[in-house]
């Protein structure tokens, strides 16, 4: 019932005049930034985070709401119209949607994904507000060593499940843990990797690392791979579903949520694998299997419906344990930093009115998302056609002023150049850039934890082990390694004897 009485207050400073129009200004830019060739929600949050800057926290989380799930949405519209998903989750959107569009129907996809999103969205967001509280009362009796136990099983996660190449996942993250260490010591005192730089001794900081990876080194890649001839738009009018629509778009909606909050929710989760899962389910459950691969509407609903789900469900870990599970979880992380505010099982009580205004703001930047977006479609599909050289410039011009408003330091410039140049190689070589965000993120926290459990047990390795919750996620992690080799050795031998 406490919790009841706090979102309502929630709802209550978030319906504030002033808040509401915050709440509309995040969800038209992070729809209008979304909806941009090549960029994601990751990309979208890192390049806008520094608009809240200035604000209250509670102002600055409320336009942030709005900016995620308008980021969210906004890739689902270049996935249809321009089958260019800005992100590996909305690849399975793009399977379909854009046969919908080629075929004529383009309103329809973009319909049932708004209306997939809106429908994911609210029940996702009202499943944190039902799970979240349990699972910060669980948080609340992990020590050091448990921390440090699901912080080593995210390093895995992010390296071993969810990438193609567990090598270029491990360098990725290497990478991110090295850029972690920069800075002092907090136990030692000691400068690391600072090069007798002084402005480097409070470390790189977190936007201007995730705007660098994202933003300047995906600048850079379609610099590098610029076409003259502009990209094929399918045009669209408003978006609209007939009655037959509704009928084969509600029960995909219903399952691929179903499927994507518990993914997104686990802390080695993410939104790739229930898309593809959702994906997979309508069409072995559709009453239409000669429409799959030429434009089946229930293979756009279902997927989009998993994605927004999953996006509520990352926040899960994200505020009850300080968590991210994706790279957008990864830069709202770096966005509560910025303020000074450390996510975890404290949070609900430190920070109570903060963390429900969010909550709230995620339920009405869902609503305004889908009266906004349902009328405002074809606005949207003209933006896909600013030329890449203007567009990439602006990127680049917005990317340095919010580098720079960060701390107000030149040097901060020549760091996002050079952050941009890795991230530009990091996409030449296939590196993924989920592990080297969190790798950032977690990594001096990961290195806290274990040297406090280290601390406690004199030196002993024992005491990186504490209770059952650490037994169970060490078990998970040599699983999770071992699997490969036991599929190898054991189960495709037996598959072949079989065959």
């Amino acid at each position: 019932m406490d919790n009841l009485d706090n979102l309502m207050q929630g709802f209550a400073d978030v319906v504030a005049p002033m808040n509401l129009l915050l709440a509309l200004i995040g969800v038209v830019i992070g729809t209008a930034v979304g909806v941009l060739p090549g960029i994601g929600p990751a990309m979208t949050v890192a390049l806008l985070l520094p608009v809240t800057y200035g604000m209250e926290p509670v102002q600055a989380f409320i336009m942030f709401a709005g900016i995620f799930y308008g980021g969210m949405y906004g890739g689902s519209t270049t996935s249809i119209l321009l089958n260019t998903p800005g992100e590996s989750s909305s690849v399975v959107t793009a399977i379909e949607g854009n046969r919908m569009a080629k075929t004529g129907r383009a309103a329809q996809a973009l319909a049932t994904a708004a209306i997939g999103s809106f429908v994911a969205g609210t029940i996702g967001t009202l499943l944190l507000v039902l799970v979240t509280p349990f699972v910060v009362d669980f948080a609340v009796g992990l020590g050091a060593p448990d921390y440090f136990a699901l912080m080593l099983l995210s390093f895995i996660a992010v390296t071993s499940v969810l990438g193609a190449s567990r090598i270029r996942g491990l360098i990725s993250l290497l990478l991110g843990l090295t850029i972690g260490l920069v800075g002092i010591d907090a136990v030692s005192g000691q400068q690391r990797l600072t090069l007798g730089i002084p402005q480097l001794a409070d470390g790189i900081d977190v936007v201007v690392v995730a705007v660098g990876i994202f933003a300047v080194g995906e600048a850079m890649w379609v610099a590098a791979h610029l076409r003259r001839k502009p990209a094929e738009i399918i045009p669209v009018g408003t978006p609209w579903m007939g009655k037959q629509d509704f009928k084969r778009s509600w029960k995909p909606w219903l399952r691929g949520t179903a499927l994507g909050f518990p993914f997104g929710a686990l802390p080695a989760g993410g939104a790739e694998i229930p898309t593809f899962l959702s994906y997979a389910t309508e069409k072995r459950l559709t009453k239409h299997p000669e429409e799959f691969g030429k434009g089946a509407i229930e293979g756009v609903a279902g997927p989009e419906a998993a994605n927004n789900a999953s996006a509520a469900g990352t926040l899960v870990p994200m505020l009850a344990i300080g968590l991210p599970t994706n790279a957008t979880a990864a830069v709202m992380l770096a966005a509560f930093q910025s303020y000074g505010i450390q996510p975890g099982p404290l949070l609900f009580e430190r920070e109570a009115s903060l963390v429900w205004v969010l909550i709230a703001s995620l339920f009405v930047g869902n609503l305004l998302l889908l009266l906004l977006n349902l009328p405002l479609a074809p606005a949207w599909a003209k933006l896909l056609q600013i030329p890449r050289p203007y567009l990439y410039a602006g990127i680049l011009f917005f990317a340095s002023m919010g580098a720079y408003a960060v701390n107000a330091q030149p040097l901060d410039l020549f760091l996002l150049l050079l952050l941009g140049l890795l991230g530009f190689g990091m996409r030449r070589f296939g590196l993924p850039v989920l592990p080297l965000i969190v790798g950032v993120i977690l990594g001096p926290r990961a290195e806290l934890q274990g040297r406090r459990s280290l601390q406690l047990s004199g030196g002993e390795l024992s005491g990186l082990v504490g209770g059952p919750v650490s037994y169970a996620v060490y078990t998970t992690i040599v699983l999770v390694l071992a699997w490969p080799l036991v599929r190898r050795l054991v189960v495709r031998p037996l598959r072949e004897r079989s065959a």
